[in-house]
């Protein structure tokens, strides 16, 4: 989180965002004591009720004291905005107050003047009070019996704005708005010193920059933004008039209510001001007054959702990116606190995201997803040797409004389903949920077995069902497990490249009953799992581990985004890179912080994640790997549609409730997976079965075509077995 101090103070009074120091309390007191008649002159032109509430001269002196009250340091809050890979094309914004800081410099002089000659004419000219405006207020007021004209300087406009942002309660909000002479008073005392501090250049910028224009436009560029669509350097004149004239009540000068004619009047009233003193002609102005307001409204995106109308292709990655900054110590002591510095700190992030593997992500993903549109279909696209995370397509619409989705495909909930709209994070994310992965998690008995020693070529005899030692809660096996092959063909003499390329459930049964399977646990840990239910962390634990043979068969819950980085930290010859989204970021005073770099370290042995990756290439390339891989390989179809090396793991769960696979190459990682996050029950079926390996192998051949050519690098040496049995 960027350092900025809650309580700049200096003698007399706050820089107020200033790095000079504050004048001598004395100097400023002069303009005010210069004699008792002086003082209380001020207070009774400045609050005609004075006397009423029974101000004494003594109260007048009290409250002339109090102006040397220690203020904080102005901070608005400025939107986050936040930008895919090539640093051009905008994911969302963050903002509870759209607003983006720009220098005087960025605002087109025609609207300093504008402003200058609706809010305050004189600002040139006084101190910070400007004592004709309040007598000319007073007389018009007194004549009117109500209020009809103010006598707030922009210097005492920006004071009382500063004060409210820098409020840490409710009640200091109201004590910075409410109408009382303490309160006036302490207003004009903090203006008067303001200007002896700040140049006039310096107030009307950072005036320019709070000021509220309505339709939670907060500043000049944000205004320029949602009004017309284009920066505050780019304002002509009728423009300028338009927005200048709101700031007094934006809401009863709304221009893009369908009527403008309270608008439109209150424009020419600034023009009529600008004639006035001198920044406009007649004639420029004439040639303004009579055109309509032409609008080009913008509607800012913000926290993932697109405009109005719209929504965002990029809207999963970006929600990913916002959990991810909800877990980043740096930004702030809670998630709560890390979120809000994200919508009020002004950063600028250059994410992860390629935008056309974004495009080739969803229209994949959408095109394979199936005849059953309750399933949901996602890919995640990784970058080994980094983590970070290139694309996530999902069939998914990113949206709050579910009034049009089908119903719930669970029988017993009465409600509207995820599809298509949904904001959930079906991909992962924070401490959410996942799903069972089936097969691919027999790369972690796998790898445990060669971080142990045991050789790619280590036999075990595998028939169509195995007796382990592991303890079953069922008595159909005599209380031991029992698991069996999905098919009988997958029989026989099994080593880790036909074990692994078949999928053959028996031999990896055995090979954890050896290996231990609290090793297996490790591993899976080792790799970045996290255990996302009850039962998963029960059998996880310490004590417990060691018994939980079916583990090996992909019994626990997992993220998909948790999943494929296993698989991209093979791809990097065990180095493993914690997932990130983020490329660059940087903090509104242009420092990038070191948050975005890659988290990596050394996790596994080289030649450990070589040979899983020798096993790997026989899931997908058997044909071309011989009869080391055995007679077939369950995903051919993966290696033929990449058309280069390419290794991996399918996995399924029973019943067919999920489908997965996790695919790499020395470049690229790719995750598949197909389930129905609303009814886990609810089976992909087997007409789906493939969908996930056709997602991979496309997503493959598309995003590296043109790309060279890489092969797997072998075992430099052979894992040796030492002799455990």
């Amino acid at each position: 989180m960027r350092d900025r101090p809650r309580q700049h103070r200096v003698p007399g009074l706050s820089a107020l965002g200033s790095d000079r120091p504050g004048p001598p309390a004395e100097g400023v007191y002069a303009l005010l004591r210069t004699s008792v008649l002086a003082g209380l002159a001020i207070a009774a032109l400045l609050f005609p009720l004075v006397a009423m509430a029974g101000l004494s001269a003594k109260a007048g002196f009290n409250a002339i004291d109090t102006l040397s009250v220690e203020v904080t340091e102005t901070d608005p809050p400025l939107t986050s905005y936040v930008y895919a890979a090539d640093g051009e094309t905008l994911i969302s914004l963050f903002y509870d107050e759209f607003r983006r800081h720009v220098t005087l410099d960025e605002v087109a002089p025609v609207m300093q003047q504008a402003m200058v000659a609706a809010e305050d004419s004189r600002f040139y000219s006084h101190n910070g009070v400007d004592y004709r405006g309040i007598v000319r207020a007073f007389v018009a007021n007194n004549s009117s019996g109500g209020v009809e004209q103010g006598a707030s300087t922009i210097t005492m406009q920006y004071v009382r704005g500063a004060l409210q942002l820098n409020a840490d309660s409710i009640d200091e909000v109201i004590a910075a708005t409410e109408q009382t002479a303490t309160r006036k008073l302490t207003e004009a005392r903090l203006a008067m010193a303001v200007e002896e501090q700040l140049s006039k250049d310096e107030i009307l910028e950072r005036y320019l920059n709070q000021a509220y224009f309505g339709h939670n436009a907060y500043g000049i560029f944000a205004a320029s933004q949602v009004y017309f669509s284009k920066h505050p350097s780019e304002l002509n004149l009728q423009e300028a008039a338009t927005l200048a004239g709101l700031v007094q009540a934006p809401s009863a000068y709304d221009p893009i209510v369908s009527d403008q004619t309270d608008a439109l009047a209150r424009r020419n009233w600034v023009l009529d001001r600008m004639i006035d003193i001198d920044y406009l002609s007649r004639g420029d102005a004439s040639e303004v007054r009579g055109l309509p307001i032409e609008l080009k409204v913008s509607d800012p995106p913000n926290s993932c959702i697109g405009v109005e109308g719209t929504t965002s292709e990029y809207g999963f990655f970006c929600d990913y990116f916002r959990r991810w900054w909800r877990e980043q110590d740096a930004f702030g002591a809670t998630p709560a606190e890390r979120e809000q510095e994200l919508r009020r700190g002004g950063y600028t992030i250059i994410t992860t995201l390629d935008p056309d593997l974004q495009k080739l992500a969803n229209d994949t993903v959408t095109k394979q997803k199936g005849e059953d549109s309750k399933l949901a279909h996602g890919a995640v696209l990784m970058e080994p040797g980094t983590g970070r995370i290139k694309a996530l397509g999902l069939n998914r619409t990113f949206s709050y409004d579910q009034s049009h989705n089908g119903p719930h495909s669970n029988p017993s909930f009465d409600r509207k389903g995820n599809y298509p709209n949904t904001v959930n994070p079906v991909l992962g994310g924070g401490e959410t949920g996942g799903y069972q992965a089936g097969s691919t998690f027999k790369v972690f008995t796998m790898l445990a077995a060669l971080d142990a020693g045991y050789p790619l070529d280590y036999n075990i005899y595998s028939p169509n069902q195995v007796r382990t030692s592991f303890v079953s809660a069922t008595t159909a096996c005599g209380g031991n497990w029992c698991p069996k092959n999905s098919s009988a063909s997958m029989a026989g003499d099994r080593d880790m490249w036909s074990g692994f390329g078949m999928s053959v459930n028996t031999y990896f049964a055995q090979l954890i009953d050896r290996v231990g399977a609290d090793k297996a646990v490790e591993m899976a840990e080792r790799m970045g799992l996290h255990w996302r239910s009850e039962g998963d962390a029960y059998y996880a634990s310490e004590e417990r581990r060691s018994g939980w043979g079916p583990f090996t068969l992909g019994v626990s819950d997992v993220q998909p985004i948790e999943m494929t980085n296993v698989f991209n930290t093979l791809a990097a010859e065990g180095n493993y890179c914690e997932p990130i989204p983020a490329l660059r970021i940087i903090d509104p005073n242009g420092q990038e912080l070191d948050t975005a770099a890659p988290r990596c370290h050394q996790e596994l042995d080289k030649d450990v994640a070589r040979a899983a990756t020798d096993a790997g290439r026989c899931v997908t390339e058997t044909a071309r790997r011989g009869a080391q891989c055995g007679s077939w390989g369950t995903s051919p179809i993966v290696g033929n549609l990449a058309g280069r090396p390419v290794a991996g793991k399918s996995g399924t769960t029973d019943n067919n409730r999920t489908s997965w696979f996790l695919g790499y190459t020395p470049q690229l990682t790719v995750g598949a997976f197909m389930a129905d996050p609303d009814y886990i029950f609810n089976a992909v079926g087997t007409a789906n079965a493939t969908k996930s390996k056709e997602t991979v192998g496309t997503i493959f051949k598309e995003a590296l075509d043109g790309e060279p050519v890489i092969d797997f690098k072998a075992p430099s040496r052979e894992i040796q077995y030492d002799g455990k049995d």
